[in-house]
């Protein structure tokens, strides 16, 4: 069990759930991500504060690199393979609308 940075990251329940549909694990192609817990919690750190990628805490790594990544695995379609995984409804549905609400606001600016 890893100690959580902060209030926002993600159980360890909800990482076992997750973790598996995630790309970059051994057997995948591609590269194996060096850890995916890290950059899930950073992203979800940016979308419940709303606050711009370059104001991510460092402990969760450069903010560019992170960025870079979200970008990758949103043309790849991963965030629909995630909110499609069974975890917590509530969570979950948090979750989507934080996501699309941050992406809607990025639109308008």
């Amino acid at each position: 069990m890893k100690k959580a940075l902060h209030r926002h990251d993600i159980s360890d329940h909800v990482w076992g759930k997750l973790a598996p549909h995630l790309p970059g694990k051994p057997g995948d192609r591609g590269g194996i991500a060096k850890d995916n817990r890290l950059f899930v919690d950073a992203v979800i750190w940016v979308f419940r504060t709303g606050a711009p990628w370059r104001d991510l805490p460092p402990e969760y790594g450069g903010w560019g690199n992170t960025h870079r990544r979200f970008i990758r695995w949103r043309d790849r379609g991963v965030r629909g393979r995630l909110l499609a995984v069974p975890v917590d409804a509530a969570l979950v549905k948090s979750i989507a609308t934080e996501i699309n609400a941050t992406m809607a606001q990025q639109v308008r600016f």
